[in-house]
């Protein structure tokens, strides 16, 4: 352990890193967090997981906070789950507690009586949520003034997970209002695991204090681009081969179905401890029954099932042994793991970062390695699996950029802002944001659309809340307005007195022959009651036959132009540098040969099939897609679906209204059309002109450099036969 680096931290904490926690030595990234933290500059603390990010932030701000003597909250620790803050307080709790300070949880499932003692007995250290955090501004319980009257540091955990959606921005402005209360600069300190654009990152975060603060990006081992030298990796994929194999054990496997996959992993790994990961809430729990249905021991984790039974999932890390834990990605994310053994992927996630975060889950053992089994359900789950491998193997991730244009959160903030100040300034509330750049000029429609249809009043020079916030928000004390994000309406599943967790409403209203049947927490349960007024469903256990369903608003999870150009890369020959059993190998030869008609090395293809079906295959991913649909308007198809690899053109498309059509785009691109009821996912587009609101999702779906990439390629007309 460097003697410099221990000589900076306050000698209770050294004392304890030796002697209570074992610790020969800090980590490279806590040693090199040590002097700007201290120093007060903002920075993001660049690590894979469990690479001790949370002490590289903690225990300088805890010197800091001995040295420079704070008195009362002085630092904030705010994290995307609440399941991640349960696991964290226990540690912090000890870390606080060397030195006589304190650590307290606040959010949604914390008791009223333990709030009052909170607010009575303020922590040093509070970890809580942006919600939560904004929900304490706008209370009328809670006096923020006074309470955060003692902010120094805010920290910010897995801040890649924010970045990248609307909670980013909803962060960010709560920051911006919370500084402003606080009547100084609030360091700022980010964790992140690895991203393909670390410094754009920071700038991100630094918020309005961008240029005026100083900042750095702590990332040991990690290259960084060079200030100034146009920041940060291309997004889009490097070519050849790595020069090195990637570290860890990675094997990827076809199965067929969800049966399959459980019949191999109840086969496999006996004994050991493995975590699944499924890419929605009906895939957990197929899995899980169908597990349970081999005797193996398991436990599920996903947003609809009751705190209680994901709870069991979490205790489960911890402690279980000879266990199967199948999850979402709610466990993607830094909660402890203990002594996980295996990692096992159905399909594929969306992005290298998730598997990276995945990945990471292993590995952590002396002597084991990062290892990760992949099982495909169907041929697109495999071609998907095999391109992230792909990009992943020549070291690609995916750059976090925050979604344009968050106008309906600029509109939810004003809110906001008035319901915690009563009254502000209708000259004044831009200096609430401190200049954060979709709080400028372009935010003053939103306002006035506010005032002329009563969401805000206007009286006297000051902005206050109007009816229609009133009507829309004002029950449960405007609870509705703290959250960024839109939850669909799903019932309450009861088995007696015992929430098991919540459903559908469409399968409660379906037509069913026979019995109506549930598959929730990994197993069917037999509906006997429906409480349509109180949204509740009262069921009572059954053998098997349940099915599970969610349905949720807003745009569709689509594969970027990188992973589509990568998809083709593999139907183009190149086999991922891992471990490929042999049913994967024979399955990857069959899709090759049934796609040969769809991908060439030099230039895209335009097919025309024996059914007069004519397809532009750009392999450029959805938004790219979406762009070049609008653009090339006269010669697409209108109203057909958009796919990653493919546009719909007109069966009467022509040399020349090809060309013509061509020449309009590469002059000037169009945003893609936006259905309106794609603008229902966006939550609080309801205070937004219908015009505002489209544009922001129209921003959000296009891919312009994608488009104009493709439009620069060359292309290829192929004309097939039926049969």
């Amino acid at each position: 352990m460097s003697a410099d680096a221990l000589d900076r931290l306050d000698p209770i904490l050294v004392h304890h890193i030796v002697n209570s926690l074992g610790w020969r030595s800090l980590r490279p990234l806590q040693e090199e967090a040590i002097q700007p933290v201290l120093a007060g500059q903002d920075v993001v603390l660049l690590a894979p997981t469990a690479g001790g990010k949370t002490e590289a932030a903690v225990l300088p701000l805890l010197t800091r906070a001995q040295r420079e003597g704070w008195k009362g909250t002085g630092i904030l620790y705010v994290t995307p789950l609440k399941a991640l803050l349960n696991n964290l307080h226990p540690r912090l709790e000890t870390y606080t507690g060397w030195v006589g300070r304190t650590a307290e949880l606040w959010h949604g499932d914390i008791a009223a009586t333990r709030r009052r003692r909170i607010l009575a007995q303020r922590p040093d250290l509070l970890l809580t949520t942006p919600e939560s955090l904004e929900a304490m501004l706008v209370s009328v319980n809670v006096d923020h003034r006074a309470f955060f009257s003692g902010l120094h540091s805010v920290v910010v955990d897995e801040v890649h997970a924010f970045a990248g959606d609307d909670r980013g921005w909803h962060l960010l402005a709560v920051l911006e209002r919370l500084q402003k209360v606080v009547g100084r600069p609030v360091q700022r300190i980010g964790l992140s695991a690895t991203v393909g654009n670390p410094r754009q990152l920071l700038d991100w975060l630094q918020g309005s204090g961008r240029g005026g603060r100083p900042g750095r990006v702590v990332a040991p081992g990690v290259a960084l681009p060079e200030p100034g030298s146009g920041g940060d990796p291309s997004v889009s994929l490097p070519e050849g081969e790595p020069a090195t194999p990637p570290p860890g054990d990675v094997e990827l496997d076809y199965v067929g179905s969800v049966a399959n996959a459980a019949t191999v992993i109840a086969a496999l790994h006996r004994g050991e401890k493995r975590l699944v990961f499924c890419e929605s809430r009906r895939t957990v729990e197929e899995l899980g029954e169908q597990l349970r249905l081999r005797g193996v021991t398991m436990f599920l984790s996903h947003a609809s099932l009751s705190t209680d039974e994901r709870r069991r999932a979490e205790a489960a890390f911890a402690e279980a042994r000879d266990c199967v834990i199948v999850s979402t990605s709610t466990l993607e994310l830094g909660i402890d793991v203990g002594d996980l053994d295996r990692v096992i992927q159905l399909d594929a996630p969306a992005t290298v970062a998730s598997f990276l975060q995945r990945l990471g889950r292993t590995g952590r053992r002396p002597g084991t390695t990062r290892n990760c089994l992949f099982l495909a359900l169907d041929d697109a789950g495999l071609l998907s699996a095999a391109s992230l491998l792909l990009a992943w193997s020549r070291g690609w991730v995916e750059p976090v950029l925050p979604p344009p244009d968050p106008r309906h959160l600029v509109a939810q903030q004003i809110l906001a802002l008035c319901l915690q100040e009563h009254r502000v300034g209708e000259n004044l509330w831009q200096k609430w944001w401190g200049g954060l750049n979709p709080f400028g000029t372009a935010a003053e429609p939103v306002v006035r659309h506010l005032v002329e249809q009563g969401w805000l009043e206007r009286d006297g020079g000051t902005l206050f809340i109007g009816p229609e916030a009133e009507r829309r928000y004002g029950q449960r004390h405007f609870m509705n307005l703290t959250a960024s994000f839109t939850a669909p309406p799903e019932f309450t599943v009861l088995s007696g007195r015992t929430e098991i967790g919540r459903t559908d409403p469409d399968l409660l209203t379906e037509e069913v022959a026979g019995p109506r049947k549930l598959l929730l927490a990994g197993r069917s349960w037999l509906v006997t009651y429906i409480d349509w007024q109180r949204r509740r469903c009262f069921v009572e256990p059954a053998d098997e036959g349940g099915r599970a369903k969610w349905s949720g608003f807003g745009p569709v999870r689509v594969r970027s132009r990188v992973l589509t150009r990568a998809a083709r890369e593999v139907l183009l020959g190149s086999d991922p540098p891992v471990a490929l059993t042999r049913r994967a190998t024979a399955r990857l030869a069959e899709a090759r040969e049934a796609h040969l008609h769809v991908v060439h090395p030099g230039s895209t293809l335009i097919t025309r099939d024996g059914d007069g079906d004519v397809r532009w295959w750009t392999w450029a991913g959805h938004r790219a897609n979406a762009t070049l649909a609008a653009s090339l308007s006269p010669v697409t198809v209108p109203h057909r679906r958009v796919d990653d690899r493919f546009i719909a053109l007109r069966d009467d498309l022509t040399a020349q209204a090809w060309q013509a059509a061509l020449t309009d785009a590469r002059a000037g691109l169009t945003l893609p059309e936006i259905d309106i009821r794609a603008v229902r996912g966006l939550k609080f587009a309801e205070a937004l002109p219908e015009r505002l609101a489209e544009a922001t999702l129209a921003a959000r779906l296009a891919d312009e450099p994608g488009a104009r990439a493709v439009l620069a390629e060359d292309v290829r007309f192929v004309s097939r036969q039926k049969g």
